[in-house]
């Protein structure tokens, strides 16, 4: 057996990356977009690859673009053709002396040949769905709403793209999204496309032109809308309120194709419709459904519409789980597939409509994608020992894998144990009812005497682990906060990698997290840092107790809402119960994080507006607490991040710099929220590390 060898951070990007599938009709066959990265080209590129689910090597379907993506089966006769005899996807390419300035939508067959341009779309494609005949798609587009016919749609968008000025004008209250503005003065359309079966572009008409229907602007996609079994209407989700916010409810509409009359089929003020998916007859709709009139924490739950009586019921109410789409009916019509995270896993799960009950049909690890046509299921899943794989799930058969790409790679890898525990932390008692606004600073409510929470902590050992040897503890707090890490791989904060550098790496999952039901997410709600905070000292305190672990050499990292935590416990914790913080795109200031793209949410999560109660905001914002910072800290930010703007990293460093604290500033001009870039995220590691060794007393010896 070969040498094998730590993982590295060119490990991490030599590995090929998996897309979710999509099969043939009659199941014998998955395509799915592959993607490869170039540390020396600084970028990635992906291709489509065919999949045999009987057997047989992977194939690769396209070579001419870099971008291929979103690839879906065609479900049925295409002019001449027979089923399933054309794949879409969406890329960017150059095509007959014609350079796409926008995304298209490409089609091929999936025999070989090369793919051709279905359309022309001046104003680009963002995704799409095959009608039934497998003659027409349904995708979507950003279009100036005042303009009629496609013709003037690509006079505007000439217009536009030759202007010399760079402003941005709005009077909108949802503007921007995560790392851009949102395109100016435009919305997003359904589009039909009729496909030339001869070969040239097909005809596109605008579904909603000339009304007032727009998809949320918040990243539409293809969960957003379906097409019925007829092919004869479209159903999707939409906000029905005359200012689009960033926290709207949606209603699902539901439009006769040929006509472009709709008819809203459920709406409800105290709640939030969304991801439709059609019946095989017809005859029903399942969606998501959250209801946010009671809370904003509530969970997306499974809901189906009628067609007769046009009502609807939500199935799962009695089922505390966060249903995530897509959905996916059997094609009984009996029940519905989709995935749902359980305690630090996501499982792909069935839900039977008769008895309202759900069970694992493929158990996480973490499912990321899937597909099922007929009878035979495509799961794409990774955990925390593995990335991306694809597995067919037959009838009365084992699982078995249809795919081997990163086999070479990882065989030659030695990975950490990885292990699940559980330890008693904070008590989720509700919050005290406030009688009259906050006086002076605040502070976090006293640890409650009820019996304290069990929580969960995902740990990964160095390769080679020995209990007899000493070694550093690095806790990797999640974000979100209503997010959760489990067996999962991560590509940006990847703990393998973490643990290869010696490290017994620690995730809880604290008060906050998904997948332990809803009382346990919303329990930090108004409070924010007060149960995390005892989670992760209880947890420290845990990992201390193991006679492996060396007390002199503790850590914390965390990105996001993690990185609020390592802000928070510099303001909390005593100095030297931390060697060293790491603050990625972190939360510091809750009164100038108002930039952001989600400060509809503040006041839910906070409990005020900043300007109705600035006391109760900043006794859970880190900053009010920076008299007591004193522990060294490695702050990381990106300038494009929107959703926790770079502003709040900067504002948190020179803090600590003003304050003597020993700090360093890693700031990207051209990276968001994440760190994306081949080049960029392997500095971000060599910071990373180099920060903990230079603040790890055992490297300081040697």
């Amino acid at each position: 057996m070969s040498k094998q060898n730590p993982i590295t951070i060119e490990d991490l990007w030599r590995i090929e990356r998996l897309g979710a599938p999509s099969l043939s009709p009659d199941g014998a066959q998955a395509v799915a977009a592959v993607s490869r990265y170039s540390m020396d080209d600084n970028k990635g590129s992906s291709a489509l690859w065919l999949l045999s689910t009987l057997g047989g090597a992977p194939r690769a379907l396209t070579h001419c673009g870099d971008k291929d993506g979103q690839p879906r089966w065609s479900p049925a006769a295409t002019g001449k053709t027979h089923a399933g005899e054309l794949i879409a996807f969406t890329a960017r390419r150059e095509q007959e002396g014609q350079k796409d300035e926008e995304t298209q939508l490409y089609v091929i067959a999936p025999d070989g040949g090369e793919a051709r341009r279905a359309a022309d779309v001046a104003t680009g494609v963002e995704a799409f769905r095959w009608c039934p005949d497998g003659r027409r798609l349904v995708f979507i587009s950003w279009v100036w709403p005042e303009l009629k016919g496609t013709r003037a749609q690509a006079g505007r968008h000439k217009e536009f793209k030759a202007r010399k000025e760079t402003g941005y004008v709005t009077s909108e209250a949802q503007y921007r999204h995560w790392d851009r503005n949102l395109p100016m003065g435009r919305v997003a359309h359904l589009h039909l496309l009729e496909l030339d079966l001869q070969g040239g572009p097909g005809k596109v008409r605008d579904l909603f032109e000339g009304s007032a229907y727009e998809l949320g602007r918040a990243d539409p996609g293809a969960e957003h809308f379906d097409i019925s079994p007829d092919g004869r209407h479209v159903c999707f989700a939409f906000d029905p309120a005359a200012e689009k916010r960033g926290d709207g409810r949606f209603a699902l509409a539901e439009m006769d194709i040929k006509t472009g009359r709709a008819v809203v089929i459920a709406q409800d003020a105290g709640w939030d419709f969304g991801t439709p998916r059609y019946s095989p007859g017809g005859d029903r709709i399942a969606f998501t459904a959250s209801h946010q009139g009671r809370k904003h924490t509530m969970p997306s739950q499974l809901a189906v519409w009628q067609r007769d009586g046009c009502t609807h019921e939500v199935v799962s109410a009695q089922w505390d789980h966060q249903v995530h789409a897509p959905l996916q009916w059997e094609e009984d019509g009996l029940a519905l597939l989709f995935t749902a995270e359980q305690k630090g896993r996501t499982h792909l799960w069935r839900f039977d409509l008769a008895d309202q009950r759900a069970e694992v049909v493929v158990a996480g690890g973490w499912v990321g994608g899937f597909d099922k046509v007929a009878g035979t299921l495509v799961t794409m899943a990774d955990s925390a020992m593995h990335p991306g794989q694809l597995h067919v799930h037959l009838p009365a058969a084992a699982p078995q894998r249809i795919e081997q790409f990163n086999d070479a790679l990882m065989t030659g890898l030695a990975l950490g144990r990885v292990e699940e525990v559980w330890f008693d932390g904070a008590c989720s008692a509700p919050v005290p009812k406030r009688k009259s606004k906050s006086k002076g600073k605040g502070s976090n409510p006293a640890p409650h005497d009820n019996a304290p929470d069990k929580v969960q902590m995902w740990l990964v050992y160095p390769p080679g682990f020995d209990t007899k040897k000493k070694y550093p503890v690095l806790h990797s707090i999640h974000g979100g906060p209503h997010t959760g890490p489990g067996d999962n791989w991560h590509y940006r904060w990847n703990t393998q990698l973490f643990a290869a550098q010696g490290y017994v790496v620690a995730n809880v999952n604290y008060h906050g997290s998904s997948g332990f039901g809803n009382a346990f997410l919303d329990s930090i709600t108004q409070r924010w840092g007060a149960l995390e905070l005892q989670d992760i000292e209880a947890a420290t305190d845990w990992l201390l107790a193991k006679a492996w672990a060396d007390k002199n050499r503790v850590f914390a990292s965390g990105g996001s809402y993690g990185g609020f935590m390592v802000a928070w416990m510099n303001g909390h914790v005593p100095a030297d119960r931390y060697q060293a913080y790491i603050c990625h795109a972190g939360c510091f200031d809750w009164t100038a994080m108002f930039a952001d793209d989600a400060y509809t949410w503040h006041a839910k999560e906070l409990g005020a507006w900043y300007w109705d109660d600035a006391a109760l905001v900043q006794s859970q914002s880190p900053h009010s607490f920076a008299s007591e910072m004193s522990t060294p800290t490695l702050v990381i930010h990106g300038a494009l991040d929107y959703r926790v703007p770079d502003g709040q990293g900067l504002a948190y460093y020179n803090t600590l710099k003003a304050r003597g604290v020993d700090a360093r500033l890693l700031w990207f001009p051209d990276e968001n929220h994440w760190i994306v870039k081949p080049r960029n995220s392997r500095l971000w590691y060599s910071e990373f590390f180099d920060w903990l060794k230079r603040h790890d007393r055992a490297s300081q010896r040697t």
